[in-house]
């Protein structure tokens, strides 16, 4: 019975997740544009969008800071305000590997 509840608790709709999606992608979007560098398109944003919260989550973890205005989807929490630093730091850190690498800008 206890698997039974595990399981549901980690379901989500179609509808949920394309909420999640979409917010993902205006936060690594907006991270981009702080960046001042374009890494590609919408499924780049959702990628950045992601990742961005990760990192956002790690440095604020790491500072013991608090999480500022999360949006709970279907019992899944998103910060916005560190998807959106994360986003931004990792599109930073893409930009200096790319000139790195090539030697050139984008």
């Amino acid at each position: 019975m206890q698997g039974n509840l595990i399981i549901k608790s980690w379901i989500m709709t179609l509808f949920g997740f394309l909420v999640l999606l979409l917010i993902a992608a205006i936060c690594g979007s907006i991270g981009q544009s702080l960046a001042g560098y374009d890494l590609g398109g919408c499924f780049v944003s959702i990628v950045v969008g992601f990742i961005g919260a990760y990192i956002g989550l790690w440095i604020a973890g790491h500072f013991g800071l608090p999480e500022i205005f999360a949006i709970n989807i279907q019992g899944k929490s998103f910060p916005i305000v560190w998807a959106v630093i994360g986003s931004a730091l990792f599109t930073l850190i893409m930009a200096l590997l790319r000139r790195a690498f090539t030697g050139t800008r984008y």
